[in-house]
């Protein structure tokens, strides 16, 4: 059987998924968490040769941390698993519900999208986050994880489908590729693939968003910025700065660009250059920044629009909360942006002027994610403002449907000059 012909039968099978009750697509989950321990054995070999594989090519010590799928991983993902259980039931939610006239009704439900199609980075747990997203919301999924977790990759998947096997939904939903030719395929398959979301380089994601005519939820780059405004508490801003930047400094949700209000710049940038230093940051900084702190590295043109994604953050001494805002308007990547202000109203104001898919006040960019925003998990965070943005969980996995349930009734009898009247009557 050809990929594409594959790939027919997930969007095939897939219908199974999406008919099946809650239950039966939680006991799926449950059967699915069970697997991993299960077959333990043979993933966690798995995962040898990949980390073996990476050190052999000596990739860099972030990326083989990303490979690791231990004791602790599995724990972690099956924990996640429980929390996607005991979320409510994404599909036939009734979204709106009116009636057009007496026993005329019109409801708009929830339901799957159809088939998935997921690239994503080289973490195994990922695979398992995003197969019982795919689960809980009656979605079928077609995976590519990175080269470097493909013997963990297929281990995850061979268990997966071991353990959905013999149900009644079976295991036809799932398809995992292996290398880009699969994903070129995915790339042109409209007829069987729903959405692609991509997680990755901001190179990749862009090539992915250029050579398909799907639909693309994703972010192509997280340049991220944290705006200090001049009533901020010093303590506070510089906290944040530090968990922004350095708790996870290749995370598209950490900062790239830390903006200083003129008027307490003097004080606050040495101050927490100081503590971010102690970190091991690298500190880019404009003329203002480099006259306050010794040995910054000049900005140039183009660092504003820069994705580190490493222990690098650019300063930038700006006159105005209106000032910050056109920069991050201008330079940002519209994925998550934060102010630290005593003012409430600034930071009402901030919300509401930048353009992003999440914003903050006085909270870590960090906080941009599925299972901190309570989601369960999450397949990827989306800076688009058609459908799902920000953080992408259940509900951003699902469209909708209009049901309308009638006793007879023809257009004709709502035309004309005895036209009867809709009653247009709201139910929900």
């Amino acid at each position: 059987m050809t990929i594409r012909e594959q790939m027919h039968q997930v969007k095939e099978q897939s219908k199974r998924l999406a008919s099946a009750s809650l239950d039966e697509r939680d006991d799926l989950l449950a059967r699915i968490r069970e697997g991993l321990v299960r077959d333990w054995s043979e993933i966690a070999s798995a995962n040898a040769e990949d980390l073996a594989r990476a050190e052999a090519e000596a990739l860099k010590p972030a990326l083989k941390a990303r490979l690791v799928f231990d004791e602790e991983k599995r724990k972690a993902v099956s924990m996640g698993i429980d929390d996607i259980i005991a979320l409510p039931d994404p599909m036939g939610k009734v979204l709106e519900k009116r009636e057009l006239d007496v026993g005329l009704v019109l409801s708009r439900v929830s339901v799957p999208l159809g088939v998935i199609g997921m690239v994503f980075e080289a973490r195994p747990d990922a695979l398992v986050q995003i197969v019982s997203l795919a689960v809980k919301s009656g979605n079928g999924i077609i995976l590519k994880g990175g080269s470097e977790a493909l013997s963990t990759n297929r281990a995850l998947a061979r268990s997966i489908v071991r353990s959905c096997q013999g149900t009644r939904v079976g295991a036809g939903w799932i398809l995992l590729l292996e290398n880009r030719e699969e994903v070129s395929v995915m790339l042109t398959a409209r007829n069987d693939i729903d959405l692609i979301i991509p997680r990755g380089s901001n190179a990749f994601v862009s090539y992915v968003m250029e050579h398909t005519d799907i639909p693309v939820l994703g972010h192509s780059s997280g340049i991220c910025h944290l705006y200090v405004e001049s009533d901020a508490d010093f303590k506070m801003a510089c906290a944040i700065a530090v968990d922004a930047k350095t708790n996870a400094p290749s995370a598209c949700n950490s900062i790239e660009t830390l903006l200083v209000n003129r008027q307490v710049a003097p004080a606050f940038i040495p101050m927490v250059a100081k503590a971010l230093r102690g970190k091991g940051v690298v500190l880019h900084g404009d003329a203002e920044c480099a006259a306050l702190v010794p040995d910054v590295v000049p900005c140039r043109n183009g660092d504003w629009d820069t994705e580190y994604l490493a222990s690098e953050l650019n300063i930038h001494v700006v006159g105005s909360l209106q000032e910050a805002v056109e920069h991050i308007n201008r330079h940002g990547s519209h994925h998550t942006d934060a102010i630290v202000t005593n003012d409430p109203e600034k930071g009402r104001m901030f919300q509401q002027q930048v353009d992003s898919a999440d914003v903050f006040v006085n909270a870590s960019t960090r906080f941009a994610d599925g299972y901190r925003f309570g989601l369960g998990a999450e397949v990827g965070i989306s800076t688009s403002k058609i459908h799902a943005r920000g953080p992408v969980g259940l509900m951003g996995l699902m469209t909708s449907k209009w049901l309308l349930d009638g006793s007879g009734q023809v257009v004709s009898t709502y035309m004309g000059p005895h036209a009867r009247p809709f009653t247009h009557k709201e139910l929900v």
